[in-house]
């Protein structure tokens, strides 16, 4: 008994097949593992594509230009003349024609493939962006795609190892099958060529052939097939009439070259090789066994070749059962993860959607409750929470109604009986100079407390109406450079009692804006006032500066300036940085919870800036036009510190003129400057009475004691 052994075979094999209509290509089957002796065998498979046949003609005419369109070629003849080479410069026109087409061919399907993609990107890209957006916003989606992949990646795991194992049980036993049956049929051929008694050619052939036809068991089905060949280089003498047979249309093709050299330069020993053989239209896996036989004293080669086609068949049924019953547990898998988790996220989601109704304030809206799980419970506790929130807030919008009628209430009630007083404030106030000392001062301060009152009382008034919903706004195209400078030709007599110079930094020309001239006026007048009182005699400075959108008016003071903290809370009712909450100027602590009021009422913005020591700058920006968005200010809210001169012996009081065409705009100078063209500060131009300027009419100032000043504006923006 002669040992089997494997043929080692490179990866990079390749068996050459014989011609025929079958034989144009092999394929490697799923079902052969790698093979070593001793170890789980593979059946191993080269892949043989015949080349394409180069035309030997070419039709004359039949060229293609770049562009795809048919052009006439001149083919050169063969015999052109004398000494010509026709057939040499004929080869390469050919071969110049099809190289063209195939450049052609190729420009061709690169444009396909370029529309193709160029119109495949956009829907792939949105279904990207669209699945991204999916798995952000819905946590069952994820939990569901989720569970889909992990299930695919454990049977694809599970599925490969249970088709390897299964297709390496089948080869295992067929090849042993092959081992055996193969050690049986080449014994049985060697015994009978080595009995056999004939001489002549046709008993030799007639022997063979009815030997090898008996190892291939023919019948209704063929069990094996065979390959019989003499070994080459042969230098015995012999005398032999058979070289080569083969079953059906095998040859020696199919035997893999290095199982015939093993063969070849073994002894006795058996082996075997994965192969592939054509049978009718098809290339079929197989097993090749080979030994060595003797006959006549010629050495053959015989190669046993069993078909691996049914246990091929049935380990594809088994794989395409794994791969139908995995993508059906995997569609089960999802349904289930779908179900589970709609059971959970949808009372999430239901809450979610209760609540932002919540919170738009539909506080009648409650959850829908069912059964006694902990989702039902937690959907209980919020409409618990729901119910406790809703009768608190309507106790909260109840009393503020009541706080806000009352105030409203009180408010009208008090200024019939506030109107007498006054007047007999004023009578007592006219005629003080009678009065003694005590009598006097106390004519004078009931006169400003019944002001201050009546202030106050006017405030609160206003305040009832914004908080009532009632207050409207009466916007008209208005100029709001000649709206500034009305308010700080008002404040004159303030200003000059603090000994603060005002001075305003304005575009040429006018800013037309859709306001309500009296609110602006009020914001403004608010504004200029707080300046002045927490100023310290240090100069204040007006903005004016507009875009395409929006106009700003900032008021710089240089005074004692406040934190930050302060800044966020500077709008609050009834608040003043002031512990002491002194009041030199009166007022009721509304001014600017007002003046924020009235800004929301025109979309605008109304900002402070503070820094202790450095003073504060508020900013109020309005939309040009109603309804449009403001986007950005024309002006920085924290200023850019410049050198001002301190508060001199002469307190004045600066108020501009209509700036020149040639002036730079102060939206191009940041909050907080003074645009003048030689980079000064502007004030210097103004520490004296009665120096005459060129302004074009100039405005009075006041003097410490009350009297008109007589001085007159120099300059216009940057030119205070």
């Amino acid at each position: 008994m002669s040992a089997i052994k494997q043929v080692p075979e490179p990866a990079d094999r390749s068996v050459a097949q014989a011609a025929g209509p079958e034989s144009g290509h092999d394929t490697t089957p799923d079902m052969t593992p790698d093979m070593t002796r001793g170890e789980a065998p593979a059946v191993s498979s080269a892949s043989h594509e015949a080349a394409p046949g180069v035309p030997k003609s070419a039709v004359p005419g039949s060229g293609v230009s770049e562009s795809g369109e048919p052009e006439s070629q001149e083919p050169e003849s063969p015999s052109a003349g004398p000494g010509s080479r026709g057939p040499w410069r004929g080869l390469a026109f050919r071969t110049w024609l099809w190289a063209k087409r195939a450049r052609i061919v190729g420009v061709r399907v690169a444009r396909l493939v370029r529309t193709g993609a160029g119109s495949l990107l956009p829907g792939i890209r949105y279904l990207l962006r669209a699945v991204q957006r999916k798995w952000r916003r819905s946590l069952q989606f994820r939990t569901v795609l989720t569970t889909l992949l992990l299930a695919i990646g454990s049977f694809a795991v599970v599925g490969a190892y249970l088709s390897n194992q299964i297709a390496n049980n089948l080869f295992q036993e067929r090849l042993a099958q092959a081992e055996s049956e193969t050690r049986y049929n080449v014994k049985q051929v060697q015994d009978t060529f080595d009995g056999a008694q004939v001489t002549d050619q046709s008993s030799v052939i007639t022997l063979v052939y009815d030997t090898l036809n008996a190892v291939e068991g023919r019948g209704s089905v063929i069990q094996r097939r065979y390959v019989f060949e003499a070994m080459p280089e042969q230098t015995k003498p012999r005398n032999r009439w058979v070289e080569s047979r083969a079953s059906d249309q095998l040859t020696i093709a199919v035997i893999p070259p290095e199982l015939r050299k093993a063969v070849q330069d073994s002894g006795k020993d058996q082996y075997w090789a994965s192969t592939q053989f054509p049978v009718g239209t098809e290339d079929r896996p197989g097993i090749a066994v080979g030994n060595k036989v003797t006959f006549n004293g010629t050495v053959y080669e015989l190669y046993l070749i069993y078909d691996l086609n049914t246990a091929q068949k049935t380990l594809d049924e088994i794989q395409n059962v794994l791969l139908a019953g995995g993508a059906l547990l995997v569609l089960m898998i999802g349904g289930v993860a779908w179900y589970v988790t709609r059971n959970v996220v949808s009372p999430v989601s239901h809450a979610a959607v209760v609540s932002e109704k919540l919170a738009a304030g539909q506080l009648q809206e409650r959850m829908v409750v069912k059964g006694e799980d902990e989702v039902a419970r937690l959907g209980a506790s919020f409409n618990h929470m729901a119910a406790s929130l809703q009768e608190q807030i309507t106790q909260l919008a109840t009393l503020s109604q009541m706080q806000q009628r009352f105030v409203s209430d009180v408010s009208h009630e008090l200024r019939t009986p506030l109107t007498t007083v006054r007047m007999a404030a004023e009578v007592l106030y006219d005629a003080r100079e009678d009065f003694d000392p005590i009598n006097k001062r106390s004519a004078e301060l009931l006169y400003n407390q019944v002001e201050r009152f009546q202030s106050l009382l006017a405030d609160l008034l206003e305040i009832s109406r914004f908080d009532a919903g009632a207050a409207t706004l009466d916007a008209e195209p208005t100029d709001i450079v000649q709206l500034v400078a009305h308010v700080i030709e008002g404040v004159a007599p303030v200003a000059a009692e603090y000994g603060s110079a005002v001075t305003l930094n304005a575009p040429a020309g006018s800013i037309i804006v859709d306001m309500d001239d009296r609110r602006i006026d009020r914001i403004l007048r608010n504004l200029v006032l707080n300046a002045l009182e927490h100023g310290e005699g240090r100069p204040v400075n007006i903005s004016v500066a507009a875009n395409d959108t929006a106009v700003a008016v900032a008021v710089r003071d240089h005074g004692i300036g406040m934190t930050p903290a302060e800044a966020a809370r500077v709008f609050d009712r009834f608040w003043r940085a002031d512990p002491a909450r002194a009041r030199t100027t009166g007022g009721s602590g509304l001014g600017l919870s007002i003046a924020a009021e009235d800004t929301k009422l025109h979309d605008g913005w109304l900002q402070a800036w503070g820094s202790k020591g450095n003073g504060s700058n508020f900013r109020l920006t309005l939309p040009l036009r109603r309804d449009e968005p403001i986007t950005r200010s024309p002006l920085q809210l924290e200023p850019v510190n410049v050198g001002l001169p301190g508060p001199g012996s002469q307190r004045t009081v600066l108020l501009l003129d209509r700036p020149p065409a040639a002036a730079v705009p102060a939206a191009d100078t940041p909050a907080g400057t003074q645009g003048k063209p030689d980079g000064g500060t502007g004030a210097d131009d103004f520490m004296a009475d009665g120096v005459a300027g060129d302004g074009a009419t100039g405005v009075g100032g006041a003097s410490p004691g009350g009297g008109a000043a007589g001085l007159r504006g120099r300059g216009t923006e940057g030119r205070a």
